[in-house]
């Protein structure tokens, strides 16, 4: 079987008689041999490993872990390919879905990202899988199988992934690390049972509390690189109205107000109630930032916002969707940054902002997930001004 262009979700497309394939451990241009393991819903598509290179690809690697491979653990896409390909394979992918679900035409390119080593070591929050044996592991792609992983490779190495293989885990679902490489500080939550504590980390000049469960970007070099581009794409000025949404603990509002000066306002607005609070905490040294701990839904339903000059957009994985863009774009913000971890979303959120009069401007991609399909990237979006 010839491999054919690289698609969405960490595999390949092949064709069989005509029968589309999707192919994982494989690379574009080469001849292997599959092992179909799935059949797609009325049989529209296989998916495949491919077991056997018959012609390899120039970008092919050893895996450097020996848990990556068909039937193995599932967490990364890519170990078989230099981390340059990668970046070119996931470039490829934003391109084709900005083409097909956004209606836009634009070259990217994947940026590397300091803070891990070529690929390995930068994952600071890992969640394992526990057995019936009370053994703690990574799950097989696309499958509850636990597959016993002594030592994650793409793992900072505070999370310590030995000791937690060989601890023994009786009662428990899940086993969940998360470290903050920037304060030393490290947290170890199980479900059922403990909740966990808080973590400390130093980014863009500050210090962020992040609640036991909440959210802070897994890579080290994460946090720094997002606030620098979305600062730079805004090019925020003094007496600016931002409106962040979905803000977490207030990353990118802590980061921008102090660059709209004492004239300038911030409204952050996050749905879930521990990061809002964190938030409160995180900017409670900023009098220009109001944080309104509600849904996005629920605070257009009850702002009396007409206009703000300035919009950060970091949606979870499903995007934002096409109401939340009709309400932002009726605030007429001349600039809107919109931080993505899911391309297809991304393209799809495009697309209805151009139905709305603004269009793609800017549009930077970062490894922050090496080794695995995911890219993260950050748009700007421009409305027509003398609309």
């Amino acid at each position: 079987m010839i491999i054919g262009a690289v698609a969405h979700g960490g595999h390949c497309v092949a064709r069989s008689d005509g029968q589309v394939v999707f192919v994982r451990h494989a690379l574009p241009g080469e001849r292997v041999l599959v092992e179909v393991t799935d059949i797609g819903p009325k049989g529209r598509y296989l998916r495949a490993d491919a077991v056997t290179v018959i012609d390899s690809s120039p970008d092919r690697v050893v895996p450097r872990c020996q848990f990556a491979g068909p039937g193995a653990c599932g967490g990364c896409d890519w170990q078989h390919a230099t981390p340059e390909a990668q970046r070119r394979l996931k470039a490829a992918v934003v391109v084709e879905q900005l083409h097909r679900l956004g209606g836009v035409d634009r070259e990217v390119v994947v940026e590397p990202v300091a803070g891990d080593v070529d690929g390995l070591q930068w994952r600071t929050r890992v969640r394992f899988a526990v057995d019936s044996a009370g053994r703690a592991g990574l799950r097989r792609h696309r499958s509850h199988d636990v597959v016993a992983v002594d030592d994650c490779l793409i793992a900072h190495p505070s999370v310590d992934t030995p000791t937690i293989a060989a601890a023994s885990w009786p009662g428990v679902e899940w086993v969940e690390v998360c470290v903050a490489p920037s304060t030393g500080e490290a947290d170890v939550r199980v479900h059922p049972g403990q909740v966990g504590g808080p973590l400390h980390h130093q980014a863009a000049g500050r210090t962020w509390r992040v609640s036991g469960g909440g959210f802070w970007q897994v890579h080290p070099g994460a946090a720094d690189t997002l606030a620098s581009c979305v600062t730079e794409l805004l090019a925020p000025t003094a007496g600016e109205h931002l409106l962040d949404l979905y803000c977490g603990v207030g990353l990118f509002a802590g980061v921008i107000a102090p660059m709209l000066g004492p004239g300038g306002r911030v409204d952050a607005v996050e749905g879930a109630r521990s990061a809002a609070a964190d938030a409160a905490d995180n900017l409670s040294d900023l009098p220009t930032v109001s944080v309104h701990a509600q849904s996005v839904a629920t605070y257009f339903a009850r702002t009396g916002l007409r206009r703000v000059d300035l919009v950060v957009l970091d949606p979870p994985r499903d995007g934002a969707g096409a109401s939340v863009v009709a309400a932002v774009t009726a605030l007429r913000p001349r600039a809107v940054a919109y931080v993505a971890c899911d391309p297809a979303a991304l393209a799809r959120d495009v697309r209805s902002f151009a139905e709305r009069g603004y269009r793609l401007t800017g549009l930077r991609a970062f490894d922050l997930f090496p080794m695995t399909h995911h890219v993260e990237c950050v748009a700007l979006l421009e409305g027509d001004r003398s609309r």
